[in-house]
């Protein structure tokens, strides 16, 4: 396909794909916009696995290695779209950019990914060795991993390619990522008389001012582990003149290679114990830790619930190192070539 008629594609497919929105458990729309796109290129065999993403798989007429495009077609919300200088859903193009929820992370990438790989099955009739396998992969944003890790079940790739932004350089390896969940109790009382009860809110302030204290340990290559507050919550809420009894907050770690379910709750293990000596959270009755992984429940587009961990594995099946990498690993040229990576 000439350059120009490539760019018309691609610009065209990427505001279709805009133009759906896809909120994490919404994407049925988008994955339509990409199965009427395949067909429209003569591709008419593919699947859609348990948890809804589309999956098409070709395969060359000699044997060879399998090649796996990922990328996910879900996005964040847009709390108000008013406050955006394009509209969020059209596609809009002003210079030479698209505009648009979603258009970096990532249906920018997934469209360039799917014509691409249209153009290059065009060109050869299938005379390559090896399969060529496309992903368009849903609930990324809520279970980042999740769905990507069955696809790779189903086809098993020798080398995968993920289309997030990492400014154009080749990255090897990616953080990975799990959400902690820390909890207080107090006991309620009447806000008129806070001295019969014990406000949980302030002892949640307590602990997150000692959380930040914590220094997560660092990669040569990922950079650090971060570990960063992302909502609280307070019971009951509205307060209606009530001292809070509960209260929830929720943290997003980022991880390193060879980092486990100990060794990433280990220093808020410590944190507390201490807290705990000097008698800052004796109100605390609980027979376990006062934070764990974090849970969530999400029912897919296909109707299916997903109820799990948010964390790359399931702590309780699985004792291997949470975070894995390339790094080491890359052999080919243009890993060896370009040293600068931007870990995400």
């Amino acid at each position: 396909m000439p350059v120009q008629a490539y760019a018309s594609s691609l610009i065209s497919l990427c505001q279709n794909l805009i133009r759906a929105k896809s909120l994490s458990g919404q994407e049925e729309e988008v994955i339509s916009v990409l199965k009427n796109y395949f067909v429209s290129r003569g591709i008419q065999t593919f699947t859609t696995d348990e948890y809804g993403s589309l999956i098409v798989t070709v395969r060359g007429k000699e044997k060879g290695p399998v090649i796996l495009f990922d990328g996910h077609v879900d996005t964040v919300p847009v709390p108000d779209p008013d406050s955006w200088t394009h509209p969020p859903f059209e596609g809009r193009i002003h210079g030479n950019r698209i505009y648009g929820r979603g258009s970096s992370d990532m249906k920018g990438a997934v469209s360039a990914m799917a014509v691409a790989a249209c153009d290059f099955l065009e060109a050869s009739r299938g005379n390559f060795a090896g399969s060529l396998v496309f992903a368009g992969v849903v609930q990324e944003e809520v279970f980042e991993g999740v769905a990507a890790r069955s696809i790779s079940k189903i086809c098993d790739p020798d080398v995968v390619i993920i289309g997030e932004a990492t400014g154009l350089q080749l990255n090897i390896g990616q953080r990975g990522r799990a959400e902690i969940q820390v909890e207080t109790l107090g006991v309620p009382a009447h806000s008129a008389n806070p001295e019969k009860g014990f406000n949980a809110v302030y002892l949640m302030t307590d602990a997150i001012r000692k959380i930040r204290e914590i220094t997560p340990p660092r990669h040569p290559v990922l950079g650090p582990g971060i570990l960063e507050l992302t909502d609280i919550k307070s019971s009951p809420y509205p307060g209606a003149s009530v001292v809070p009894e509960y209260v929830s907050a929720t943290y997003d770690r980022r991880l390193l290679v060879g980092e486990t379910l100990e060794s990433v709750l280990q220093p808020l293990q410590e944190l507390i114990d201490n807290m705990m000596k000097k008698g800052a959270v004796a109100v605390i009755e609980t027979t376990t830790a006062p934070f764990y992984l974090a849970m969530a429940k999400q029912t897919l587009y296909n109707v299916r619930e997903l109820n799990r961990h948010r964390g790359p594995t399931d702590p309780h099946k699985e004792s291997a190192p949470w975070a894995e990498s390339a790094y080491g690993k890359a052999t080919h040229p243009l890993a060896a070539a370009n040293p600068r990576r931007f870990p995400r």
